[in-house]
């Protein structure tokens, strides 16, 4: 296993109960755990991360995502409902961050080995480097979307980012403005990114957790190979969450443009 690196590497999961689509989903179950402990648990097989920290809202109905954090042994950072960016900057000055990961808690699939190897392309770089991502250029699926940033690049956007828009997505700004800043890509060598494996819906969550009692049981860190593995064996879980993936998709291409 590699030595952690000696600047503070912290990865911060944003999660609230208000989800416009699927309300509460945060805290739905997955083979009976709730689906941030899930995010957590997997992000804790990472070899690069020093901490994980949870940034919810200071509304009373985030209070059992807050004690859920509690229970599984991380830190929670609290703050206004409306401004995400705000929370990031909060928890990263809290968590005495050098390095952030921003990880969101509908990702119950997130990849550790996929968040190494963007933390390790960050870090290569030095100080060459804003932020790296899988998230402008997708070749990995949805749903193990990581992102890459110095605490300067963080605190700058704090300043820079106006719009109501970019206080909710945090990095909008940054993605709208790519050409001022120093991106690099963490790719796949195979296009996997037409799976959805973001928990946005109802339909979302049943594929989910089809997979997680497929593949948990036998293999806890299972991985996002063993996933794909799966959808090969059985290509009809692919269907679950296709109903409404042109309206999705349409969103989500919105979204990647900076387009919100």
């Amino acid at each position: 296993m590699k030595t952690k690196p000696d600047r503070r590497v912290v990865a911060i999961v944003q999660a609230r109960m208000g989800s416009a689509r699927l309300p509460g989903k945060v805290l739905r179950l997955l083979c009976g755990r709730p689906m941030l402990a899930r995010v957590i648990e997997r992000l804790r097989l990472s070899k690069w991360l020093h901490q994980i920290v949870v940034a919810t809202t200071s509304l009373p109905q985030d209070n059992p995502v807050a004690k859920l954090a509690d229970e599984v042994g991380v830190e929670v950072f609290r703050g206004d409902e409306a401004d995400v960016l705000g929370r990031y900057v909060g928890a990263a000055r809290s968590a005495q961050a050098d390095v952030v990961v921003r990880v969101t808690a509908d990702c119950p699939l997130i990849e550790p080995t996929v968040v190494d190897q963007a933390v390790a392309m960050y870090l290569a770089g030095g100080d060459e480097l804003d932020y790296v991502s899988n998230i402008i250029e997708r070749t990995y699926p949805r749903g193990l979307d990581v992102e890459v940033f110095p605490r300067r690049i963080l605190e700058h956007l704090d300043v820079v980012s106006t719009s109501a828009p970019e206080r909710e997505h945090v990095t909008l700004h940054l993605i709208r403005q790519r050409e001022h800043y120093r991106i690099a890509h963490a790719l796949n060598e195979v296009d996997h990114s037409h799976h959805y494996w973001t928990v946005d819906s109802e339909q979302d969550l049943q594929l989910v957790e089809q997979v997680y009692q497929a593949l948990y049981s036998k293999k806890p860190s299972f991985g996002w190979s063993d996933v794909l593995a799966l959808f090969e064996a059985r290509p009809e879980l692919f269907q679950i969450n296709q109903a409404d993936a042109a309206v999705r998709d349409a969103r989500m291409r919105a979204l990647d443009a900076g387009v919100t």
